[in-house]
């Protein structure tokens, strides 16, 4: 590993308490890893050998009923953790979206590390509750919202995470960022027909709340109204 103190997600990863001499050994038991679009770091069931930090990259993480039919659950962004330190199996997959790097640690390396470090501890206990604050979220988006405000939700929440400012249209340049989803996949998350999603997305084009150079680009041109379709509190 590299010094810790220089990696882009230092702020925000979940190693982001430690002290500088912490970092420093944390940074000793882990290694960079790239991983290309389509790879499964994590499959559902298998043993738990290692967690990571996403470093780069977009990454999906689904479950599987007996027949093959796939749910996607949840994504994950750049300086988000994924893994489960203090346990044996994955109920989950975890499969790279895009080319993507990792910061990987033996899982049994990292419990002991996070033992030793209240801080970490603390770090995971707060990460747990954050992704159980999302899941109830979910909960309610897929339960009693709108197709309109799901699709709206969802942009709002990938502009966040990935957002670059640099799409320019009449108005100026815009805040833009690229889909990691397809359409499809977008639909499988939001509990959607593809053709729903398809619609969805002309409509708020017609509408003037995004601009779609292309179909993978999204460029959010009135951010105030694609919040109030979110349904937002």
């Amino acid at each position: 590993m590299k010094d810790c103190t220089q990696c882009i997600v230092r702020n925000r990863a979940i190693c982001a308490g430690l002290e500088t001499d912490e970092l420093e050994l944390l940074g000793r038991l882990g290694r960079k890893q790239k991983v290309s679009k389509g790879q499964t770091i994590f499959w559902e069931g298998d043993d738990i050998v290692v967690v990571a930090n996403v470093i780069e990259g977009v990454l999906k993480v689904s479950m599987s009923l007996a027949d093959g039919r796939e749910q996607i659950v949840g994504i994950v962004f750049s300086s988000d953790f994924i893994g489960r330190p203090f346990g044996q199996y994955s109920p989950y997959s975890v499969t790279a979206l895009t080319d993507a790097e990792l910061c990987i640690f033996s899982r049994s390396t990292f419990d002991s590390f996070a033992q030793q470090h209240p801080e970490l501890e603390h770090k995971l206990l707060r990460r747990t509750l954050d992704e159980l604050d999302r899941a109830h979220a979910w909960m309610l988006l897929l339960g009693k919202k709108t197709a309109t405000e799901r699709i709206a939700t969802l942009l709002l929440e990938m502009s966040v995470r990935l957002g670059e400012t640099g799409c320019s249209v009449d108005e100026g340049v815009l805040d833009a960022f690229e889909l990691p989803l397809d359409r499809q996949q977008i639909g499988d998350v939001l509990g959607l027909t593809i053709e729903t999603v398809s619609r969805q997305f002309s409509k708020l084009k017609a509408d003037g709340v995004i601009h779609l150079p292309d179909r993978r680009t999204v460029c959010i041109r009135d951010r105030a109204r694609l919040q109030d379709l979110s349904a937002a509190a």
